[in-house]
């Protein structure tokens, strides 16, 4: 994966290598809740030859809620809102693709 500095802000794809726990969107920094017009929607897909991957979102106080598990292949959608982060987490490691685009 390319570093920040290289990275191609206008494209609305992008992939993560997950080890451990890693952001998809947003950081365990982020101090407020980020709220939207209309959420953006972030669709995650998990390698089909990686591991097992729970997803999940937090909120600025570090509440966290997780979602559920992916297995390797699978996808889901989920809606940015009012929230600080959407985080990943696995035992080894897999690769995310994400697509985040704006709800319609």
């Amino acid at each position: 994966m390319k570093g920040t500095d290289d990275c191609d802000w206008s494209r609305t794809s992008y992939k993560v290598r997950v080890r451990k726990t890693m952001y998809l969107w947003g950081s365990a920094g982020i101090t407020r809740d980020i709220t939207f017009d209309k959420p953006l929607i972030l669709h995650v897909h998990n390698d089909t030859f990686g591991e097992n991957v729970t997803v999940g979102t937090q909120v600025a106080s570090g509440t966290k809620k997780t979602l559920g598990t992916l297995k390797p292949g699978e996808s889901v959608s989920i809606p940015v809102q009012t929230m600080s982060g959407v985080f990943a987490k696995c035992t080894l490691e897999t690769t995310v693709s994400c697509v985040i685009r704006e709800s319609k």
